[in-house]
């Protein structure tokens, strides 16, 4: 029977270990990192800065455009309650003598562009640059407003209401109309007025 050959056995050689270097840091790395992070401040500053800015011109023309617009209303205004007004409601069978805007107070707040009014009657109106459902509504809770503040102070007179804008389209104005509001428009250089199919409604 043959005899297996003995088998040598050989010694592991042992791994030596590896050693690390850790790099020193030197006065000049700490600086390098320095104006790094002083780069990125002024970088976050800047941008933080052009931002302040943009916001400044946002709000300088949000302003210059409000201002355009309460010019442009106020123009309007002028524009629609003019002395000729009272003779576009004579043509209707109202007579009025005056004109005169309103700051209602006292727990009751309304302001109205114009009053027309006489002894026994007065239209509130509204004007606006766009004629909206929703300025319609607005305005007949503001007739209510001024109902109750008549009321309290022993006004006696009847109150109507009208719109009066420079841009109207036929369902919004027919909705006024037949919330028993007037509508006043422009017509060339002068204003129409329209008076509702029924009685206007009287608060």
């Amino acid at each position: 029977m043959p005899t297996k050959a003995p088998v040598k056995k050989t010694k592991k050689t042992a791994k030596k270990p590896v050693k690390k270097t850790v790099k020193k840091v030197t006065w000049n790395d700490v600086e390098i990192g320095f104006k790094e992070l002083q780069k990125s401040q002024d970088l976050a500053w800047a941008a933080i800065r052009e931002t302040q800015q943009a916001h400044k011109e946002t709000e300088k023309t949000l302003n210059k455009a409000i201002g355009d617009l309460s010019n442009t209303l106020g123009s309007l205004v002028e524009h629609i309650l003019t002395p000729g007004l009272p003779q576009k409601f004579k043509k209707l069978g109202y007579s009025f003598n005056r004109i005169a805007t309103y700051k209602f107070a006292e727990g009751v707040y309304a302001q109205i562009d114009g009053m027309l009014e006489n002894g026994t009657q007065a239209v509130a109106v509204e004007v606006k640059t766009t004629l909206r459902q929703m300025d319609i509504d607005d305005h007949l809770a503001r007739m209510e407003k001024i109902r109750k503040y008549a009321d309290e102070h022993g006004d006696k007179r009847q109150f109507m209401g009208a719109m009066a804008a420079t841009i109207t389209d036929e369902s919004t104005k027919n909705y006024a109309l037949k919330k028993g509001l007037f509508v006043i428009e422009p017509s060339g250089e002068d204003v129409k007025v329209t008076k509702p199919e029924t009685e206007p409604r009287v608060w």
